[in-house]
């Protein structure tokens, strides 16, 4: 089952975020549970927030993951939420 994470970063909290993310793809690679994810960017491209989609068991497990991440136990983010999601389209192709 598929979920989404959004989560927005607090205020000034770019030097945090930027010291915490080789933890933070260290531990989605280990975990192999992100399917889609990505940093949300303000008016100057600096990174505010993540988009990340998951595969998780259930909601518990997702949650679980959330918990885990290292930016979570950083204190990153100001606020996050989790949902199931359902893949109905998927039109075009994305350069990464």
């Amino acid at each position: 089952m598929l979920f989404v994470i959004t989560a927005l970063d607090r205020e000034n909290s770019l030097p945090l975020r930027m010291a915490t993310r080789p933890a933070h793809f260290e531990y989605a690679q280990t975990t192999g549970a992100i399917r889609l994810g990505g940093p949300f960017l303000d008016a100057n491209g600096d990174m505010i927030g993540s988009l990340i989609i998951i595969e998780a068991r259930d909601l518990a497990a997702a949650e679980e993951w959330q918990r885990n991440d290292p930016y979570m136990k950083a204190g990153l983010f100001s606020r996050a939420e989790i949902r199931p999601w359902k893949v109905t389209a998927n039109y075009c192709k994305a350069e990464l």
